[in-house]
């Protein structure tokens, strides 16, 4: 069994969950985080530690900034867009129990202090950012730093709280230019 609660969206996300592993969910019920919703996510992280586990999607990420929030030191797992997509519908519900448990084992810590060794002029220099192909960019060192695609500005965000090191940028980056060549 997972120590941690899984915060969720939904009750089929829920379902998936426990498809692929025995723990307990919190569901945010959308986009629309009730306070008491937020205070139980708040116990949760003080008595057992939170995982937050939201869809790839623009709301699974506001959902998570606000969770974040509420609940500093929570775990992240990210799940890949691909892997959550069925029918023109993305979320963890259509994750296979495999592709959960991977995602589960690759967690990532927020750190309080967002000094990491990454730097803006990085992801300039890696074409993260202000490149034709960023977007493409972020969403291939995303999913190779387990960090998930996000925005320039998010992604940087991400780098520096989950304190992302400058060897595990650099091999990322390796391996995303070799991917690109291919």
């Amino acid at each position: 069994m997972i120590k941690e609660v899984i915060v969720v969206e939904g009750k089929s996300d829920t379902a998936a969950i426990k498809r692929a592993v025995d723990a307990d969910t919190i569901e945010t019920n959308g986009s629309a985080i009730g306070e008491d919703v937020l205070r139980r996510i708040e116990l949760a992280s003080e008595r057992r530690g939170v995982i937050i586990f939201t869809d790839p999607d623009h709301a699974g990420e506001r959902i998570r900034k606000i969770v974040a929030r509420r609940a500093p030191g929570c775990k992240h797992a990210f799940l890949p867009q691909e892997m959550a997509y069925y029918k023109g519908d993305i979320g963890i519900e259509n994750a296979s129990p495999e592709a959960i448990v991977k995602a589960l084992s690759e967690l990532r810590t927020e750190s309080a202090d967002q000094a990491g060794e990454i730097h803006w002029e990085d992801l300039m220099e890696a074409g993260l950012i202000v490149h034709a192909d960023a977007a493409n960019r972020r969403l291939i060192m995303g999913k190779l730093l387990g960090i998930g695609y996000a925005n320039g500005k998010q992604f940087y965000k991400r780098c520096t709280s989950f304190r992302i090191s400058k060897v595990e940028f650099e091999t990322a980056l390796n391996e995303m230019e070799k991917k690109l060549e291919e």
